[in-house]
């Protein structure tokens, strides 16, 4: 393996049906290898959230700091493999960094290893923390540093005449790509939903975060199983090196000359003649003509990775029932991928002739601002969803203030007076209908007729049990939407016997008379509650519940035993559940592939067209560059954004992408497009079959497109 990378000798390894066997070992580690980052990335905004139990800004921030690195070490891997190692090696080593980073993501998913009170939560929450990030860091490393080298690596197993196999190779390449994304973005959510320990039962994020590092491994270990059928080629060098020499030489020298006595020059690259020939900084020209259309682009990323943080988030606040099946909040990324499946050859057989039809010159600039101010559409939907759910939501207390409700264990309706409000009647067996919000915590309270000092907290909820003879017992209500779509449930015992509840996640144990239990969380759907005591006696009591909700189920002193006690037994409904459908995301998610679609697919056929040839690694990396700090601008939005609600931030990204798609729009009307092979022929001797390429392939997925060109080799770029 060491000795045989070096070596500048093609040797056509086996074939079968005239393909080389090396390319199975290949697309079988890139459907692994891509099932392993989606799969892990589908859920780890959530794994924050729930986990580690940061907020929504925090986990937003961490989540694109993560992805912004992976969109930065792909330059790092180019460098090192076409400068140092080669790609295969590269690969290699990037895998096996990447492998370890999964099992440690893994790892530190295990609430177990640090629950010393057996309670369910990690006592030592500092470690968790430090392993995943170690873990991220690792997986950025791997994941970043192989993206440029697998695509390119395959196209090195086939011969000059080997054309048309190639081009096969790399639809089978990117069906890879797109099976192993969907599938992971289905499947682990799914297990995530699971409930998994030793000691207590929790989300299991172990085998979501598992799973992925498992199909890491068989990745790793399927690519080295072929490396003795692989062609490798040595390194040649990176032309990115290169052209960053050029471009600070040319400033440096410029800097030293920088007095009147020395004659201005046509362009500043100029400067470089020095040192650079004429056809180098010609293309190094036409590169940062590209380059400088780049600088807008950011703004698009920044709202188009939020699919899989806020919109993420977003999902948790709605109703994932759809009938037939259920839908998790993290699933519905997979709305992208499929949505791009259909839309991509809709667009190119359907709209764009269409719009030439109607002679309308869309060039690909335009096309690209389109795609912009679509994704810029998409967060005015996702903000009017937005405003839609927090209508639903319920208003908590704040900082000063306190929130009561009572219910009446008594049959009969009881008369409450609270100081400085008008006097009410509770039912019997029920609670009233709404919190009374205060805005102190010491009041006058009668009941009955009966005043006592009701005691309460700051920026809680309370419910007050009452009876004939008063205030009972103040509990402690919930003060946020229950997690994960959860609910949370709990049991007051007005029945004049000890009773004992049970149900599939969990047990209340014994509840005495006249006593509120804690909360218990269950999940969505049919849920059975037996409710017994020390006789024998038991009964069951149904409920059929939603997402995000909580109930607080009374047993009153008429209660009796039987098959079925949903006839005696009231349930008071304190946080409504989630009523916002999440099918209504399928609007947003569809104008963000749209623009994808547009702006993506777009942008690269406008930037391989515009130029030279051999300078598409440095297009590469300036697109992978716009990618991460896209990523970047969300984070600081997120932590140094002082919006209170949800939906305005919503607005803001969407004001700041149409605001910078104007400012694009302005540069290209300005914008003159180039032929790079008819500039480069002017410096070297070309026959003029050789000034037009033509090209034979275009694919897009994941973000990465390959070209490939006559009696050239396969160009890749990865976005």
């Amino acid at each position: 393996m060491a000795d045989k990378e070096g070596k500048n000798a093609r040797k056509q390894g086996p074939s079968c049906l005239g393909y080389p066997v090396s390319i199975f070992f290949i697309v079988v580690n890139e459907f692994c290898e891509r099932f392993s980052y989606y799969g892990m990335k589908a859920v780890l905004v959530l794994y924050f959230k729930y986990f580690i139990g940061w907020d929504n800004d925090l986990s937003t921030t961490i989540y694109h700091t993560f992805v912004a690195l992976c969109y930065l070490t792909p330059i790092m891997g180019a460098i090192i493999a076409d400068s140092w190692l080669g790609k295969f090696k590269t690969i290699v080593y990037l895998s096996i960094v990447y492998t370890i980073g999964q099992v440690i993501m893994a790892v530190s998913s295990i609430h177990d290893i640090t629950d010393f009170n057996k309670d369910g939560v990690p006592d030592n929450m500092t470690l968790h923390i430090a392993l995943s990030m170690l873990g991220l860091i690792l997986i950025a490393l791997g994941t970043g540093g192989i993206k440029p080298c697998v695509a390119a690596f395959g196209g090195d197993q086939f011969e000059e005449h080997q054309e048309k196999q190639r081009s096969t190779f790399f639809s089978i390449f990117y069906l890879s790509i797109n099976a192993g994304s969907l599938l992971s973005t289905l499947i682990t959510p799914i297990l995530r939903s699971q409930e998994c320990g030793i000691y207590s039962k929790q989300s299991c994020f172990p085998l979501a975060f598992g799973v992925p590092a498992a199909l890491m491994v068989v990745a790793l270990v399927v690519f080295i199983a072929g490396h003795s059928m692989y062609i490798m080629e040595s390194p040649k060098g990176n032309i990115l090196l290169r052209v960053m020499n050029c471009i600070i030489f040319a400033l440096s020298n410029r800097f030293e000359h920088r007095g009147k006595q020395y004659p201005k020059r046509e362009h500043w690259m100029d400067w470089a003649e020095e040192k650079y020939d004429k056809l180098l900084i010609a293309q190094v020209k036409m590169v940062l003509k590209v380059l400088f259309l780049y600088i807008p682009l950011p703004m698009f990323w920044a709202l188009f990775d939020q699919q899989g943080s806020r919109w993420t988030i977003q999902a948790t606040t709605m109703d994932g029932n759809f009938g037939a099946f259920i839908i998790q909040p993290d699933q519905m990324q997979i709305v992208n991928p499929i949505l791009i499946v259909i839309m991509v050859p809709i667009m190119d057989s359907a709209v764009y002739p269409l719009i030439k039809m109607c002679r309308i010159n869309f060039t690909p600039l335009r096309k690209m601002t389109v795609g912009m101010l679509l994704a810029a559409l998409a967060f005015v939907a996702a903000a009017l969803l937005q405003i839609q759910i927090d209508q639903t939501m319920p208003q908590f207390p704040s900082s000063s203030q306190t929130q009561v409700k009572f219910l009446n264990l008594e049959k009969t309706s009881l008369p409450v007076l609270v100081e400085g409000q008008e006097q009410f009647f509770v039912p019997g067996f029920n609670s009233s209908n709404e919190y009374m919000t205060l805005d102190t915590m010491n009041v006058t309270v009668s009941v009955g007729g009966r005043n006592e000092t009701g005691y309460f907290l700051n920026k809680m909820r309370h419910t007050v049990l009452i009876n004939a003879g008063g205030m009972i017992q103040t509990l402690n209500d919930i003060t946020d939407k229950p997690s994960q779509g959860g609910n949370a449930i709990r049991f007051v015992n007005g029945f004049r016997t000890q009773l004992n509840i049970t149900v599939k996640s969990g047990d209340l144990g014994f509840l005495s008379p006249l006593e509120g239990s804690s909360y218990l969380m269950v999940p969505h759907g049919k849920a059975n509650f037996t409710i017994g005591n020390e006789n024998g006696q038991n009964c069951t009591y149904i409920m059929q519940l939603g997402f995000g909700s909580s109930y607080t189920v009374l047993i009153p002193s008429t209660f009796s035993f039987g098959q079925n006690c949903n006839n005696t037994i009231t349930a008071v409904q304190d946080i409504e559940p989630n009523s916002v459908h999440m099918a209504w995301q399928i609007i947003q998610y569809f104008l963000m592939t749209c623009g994808e679609v547009v702006f993506s697919v777009t942008g690269l056929d406008f930037s391989y067209a515009q130029a030279p040839s051999n300078m598409k690694s440095v297009l590469q990396a300036g697109w992978l560059l716009t990618v991460a700090v896209g990523n970047i601008i969300v984070l600081i939005v997120a932590e140094a954004g002082s919006l209170p609600d949800q939906w305005a931030e919503y607005v803001l990204f969407s004001s700041l992408l149409v605001a910078v798609s104007v400012a694009f729009a302005i540069m290209a009307y300005f914008y003159t497009y180039t032929d790079p092979a008819e500039i480069e022929s002017k410096f070297m001797e070309l026959k003029p079959q050789d000034k037009t390429k033509k090209v034979l392939a275009m694919m897009t997925k994941d973000n990465v497109a390959y070209i490939q060109s006559e009696n050239t080799d396969v160009k890749q770029t990865k976005i």
